[in-house]
């Protein structure tokens, strides 16, 4: 049995990194497949080029949404999460604060990239738009991934990192930036899998070293929660963790039930009404 790092997947079939540097084309055993890339693997080798995923090792930490009906898997066994937006397409404020809960119930970093500020007109805009996450505490990159995309890689290091956003907003240009060689692989990968051209269709990890790597995922237009419970949605607001305890009621929904400390907060401007939305979205969706 050798031990690998899934790298790449489309379907049912999965890349596999093996600690002896060469790579596999796996396929799971069974009918279904809960694998994401960044797993850590036991591989069979079946023969000079593919192999079977044999078992899972432990996760660390597993990045996924959800809705009623199921589950997709983003990334496994990441430290930090990366949100990239940008000036242009118009980017959801509620997506991120779903990508930063599903990034606090798995005690992962987050950081914030404001891609294509080299579009002037429209930074304002958009640097409002992001202010209420940088008022709580969540860090804030600005640049242009075209032109000075290495002001990320400081953040990167000793990080395994997943990339996350809508489509159009550069993830992909951010990991051709920094990875040089990333096409080289990008290529050898969608000949493996039958993929055709990169598209950002399927999860990527790189490696920049030992002890670094970054994931590009493909762009999301919703992340579902269903999975979280509704104490999990709250823990994942850092603004409303001081206020717990303070409701007149125990079970508070923090909706308009009387001296509840969290709408009082939003009342006197301490919590953005737009986070605070995002939040009772949450918790209608979980029931």
């Amino acid at each position: 049995m050798i031990e690998g790092t899934i790298v790449s997947a489309h379907g049912r079939q999965y890349l596999v990194e093996l600690t002896t540097g060469e790579t596999l084309l796996c396929f799971p055993r069974g009918k279904r497949s809960e694998l994401a890339c960044g797993d850590l693997v036991h591989v069979q080798r079946s023969s000079d080029t593919q192999g079977v995923i044999d078992s899972i090792l432990p996760r660390s930490t597993l990045l996924y949404r959800s809705n009623e009906f199921r589950q997709k898997l983003i990334a496994a066994n990441v430290t930090q999460i990366i949100i990239v937006v940008a000036t242009e397409p118009p980017y959801s404020d509620e997506l991120i604060s779903r990508c930063i809960v599903a990034a606090e119930s798995q005690d992962m970093k987050t950081l914030i990239v404001f891609n294509k500020c080299d579009l002037s007109d429209r930074i304002a805009l958009t640097s409002m738009a992001l202010a209420p996450f940088e008022k709580i505490g969540y860090p804030v990159l600005r640049l242009s991934a075209r032109s000075d995309a290495e002001a990320l890689r400081p953040y990167l290091s000793g990080q395994t990192s997943v990339l996350v956003g809508q489509s159009g907003m550069g993830k992909s240009t951010l990991t051709n930036a920094l990875l040089h060689d990333a096409n080289a692989p990008t290529r050898e990968i969608s000949t493996a899998l039958k993929a055709g051209k990169h598209t950002t269709t399927h999860a990527t990890l790189y490696r920049f070293d030992t002890h670094s790597a970054l994931i590009d995922s493909p762009g999301l237009q919703e992340f579902g929660l269903r999975h979280l419970s509704k104490n999990a949605i709250e823990h994942g607001f850092l603004e409303l963790r001081s206020l717990q305890g303070q409701c007149r009621f125990r079970n508070c929904h923090h909706g308009r039930e009387p001296d509840c400390a969290v709408h009082s907060a939003v009342r006197r401007g301490e919590i953005d009404p737009r986070r605070y939305a995002a939040f009772r979205t949450l918790c209608a969706e979980v029931g």
